[in-house]
């Protein structure tokens, strides 16, 4: 018997690398059409070891990969079929994991708690979704007592109709609010395209179509530069008849992967792995189903009670924009303007897209790059709304902070590249 019970120490996680596919529409002509799902990951993957000689693969732990379908080509324990396509060693586990909208961001938490108490030292995480192939709720079958013993409204399943809901309920969440909201993403997204601020993140993607033939895919597909407010003013409402929500204030039906390379922040420093961020802590929280744009609201007050900060101290937020409506209920909550710039200072979802499992890593990776760039700032967020009531939120530090006192990072990867 051991003299004394072993006794766990809590390891800091730091973001290493986020990268993500160019994202594609989900629609029968949309820039994955033909590709796999699990394809789109594995590119993810191998671009991550590509950019990090230094680690060598057999030194990864884990590989923990969401899809919120996970059958056909999203199928067949995703970590762990994915690892293996990418050319990770045999000796290197898998799994996969689902909370739709918030897949990839539990995924990130998961081997976070996983590294924090020793049991891993270094992680892939991600997730994919391939919603042209697989669209969000196709083929499932809903427990009918959920609707006949009334533990949810019969429309909460449908996310559309739980943002009209979010508009029914806050008066003050008007369309025209939701339409400028929405018309900002788009500029956002297209000023930082054009300042070269995106394609970093991104790694090419080998396409082929039986008509097109073989292409590449550089860049995202959903963007609509150059919407102005007179061009959705007058838009159908397609989840009510009279209501508010539109295409120009929802995030578009999106295919693609995002995925990130975490460690143990001694790990790091060993194998000479850059920090990009600091996990501070993590929260997910419940709220009504009918409602479910809320989720982030409760999720970001239990992160920001755990680490002992206000939303004061949080400098800058990465928040998804499944709708215009969700986004505006959060800034309410927390007394935040429509136009600060602390909030996706590069647009999001609505511009970009919303493939569901992998937004989490998205917005981490935009986080990190946004800290790089801002080194006045020392803690960010990244929170999202998940389908049937729930909200997740990270919350970061920044290593460029003068205050930060773990391991610096070394030259950016744009830097690198």
């Amino acid at each position: 018997m051991p003299s004394a019970s072993p006794r766990a120490t809590v390891r800091p996680t730091v973001f290493v690398e986020g990268v993500r596919t160019p994202f594609g529409r989900a629609r029968p002509d949309g820039l994955y059409a033909h590709t796999r799902a699990d394809d789109l990951a594995v590119k993810t993957v191998r671009e991550l070891l590509r950019r990090h000689p230094e680690l060598p693969p057999e030194r990864v732990d884990e590989v923990a990969l969401a899809a919120t379908t996970q059958s056909g080509d999203q199928g067949l324990t995703l970590g762990r079929t994915v690892g293996m396509l990418a050319g990770l060693p045999a000796t290197v586990p898998g799994y996969a994991i689902d909370r739709m909208c918030a897949g990839a961001m539990t995924a990130v938490t998961s081997v976070a708690a996983a590294i924090g108490v020793g049991a891993q030292d270094v992680a892939v995480a991600g997730g994919v979704e391939h919603m042209g192939r697989h669209p969000m709720g196709f083929d499932a079958d809903p427990n009918p007592r959920f609707v006949a013993e009334r533990l949810v409204s019969a429309d909460a399943l449908q996310m559309g109709k739980t943002a009209e809901n979010l508009h029914d309920r806050f008066p003050a969440l008007t369309r025209e609010r939701a339409d400028a909201y929405g018309v900002a993403s788009q500029a956002k997204y297209a000023a930082a395209l054009a300042a070269g601020r995106i394609a970093p993140d991104l790694v090419p993607v080998a396409t082929r179509d039986p008509e097109r033939g073989w292409g590449l895919a550089t860049a995202d597909e959903p963007p609509r530069p150059g919407t102005t407010l007179d061009a959705v003013r007058n838009l159908s409402t397609p989840f009510r008849a009279g209501g508010r929500v539109t295409a120009a204030t929802s995030a578009p039906l999106t295919d693609g992967a995002a995925t990130c390379l975490l460690a143990a922040e001694d790990t790091a420093e060993e194998l000479g792995l850059s920090a990009r961020m600091r996990m501070v802590t993590f929260a997910y929280a419940g709220v009504d189903p009918a409602v479910m744009g809320l989720g982030p609201i409760p999720a970001t007050e239990r992160a920001l009670a755990r680490a002992g900060l206000t939303i004061e101290d949080i400098g800058l937020v990465e928040i998804n924009e499944a709708f215009a409506v969700q986004v505006l209920a959060f800034l309410d909550a927390f007394g935040i303007d429509d136009e600060d710039p602390r909030v996706n200072p590069d647009g999001g979802a609505i511009a970009v897209g919303h493939p569901l499992a992998s937004s989490g890593v998205r917005l981490m990776t935009q986080l990190a790059r946004h800290f790089a760039a801002r080194p006045d700032v020392r803690y960010g967020l990244t929170t999202l709304c998940v389908g049937l009531g729930q909200g997740g939120s990270v919350i970061w530090e920044n290593p460029h902070h003068p205050d930060y006192d773990g391991v610096r990072p070394a030259a950016s990867t744009q830097e690198q590249q």
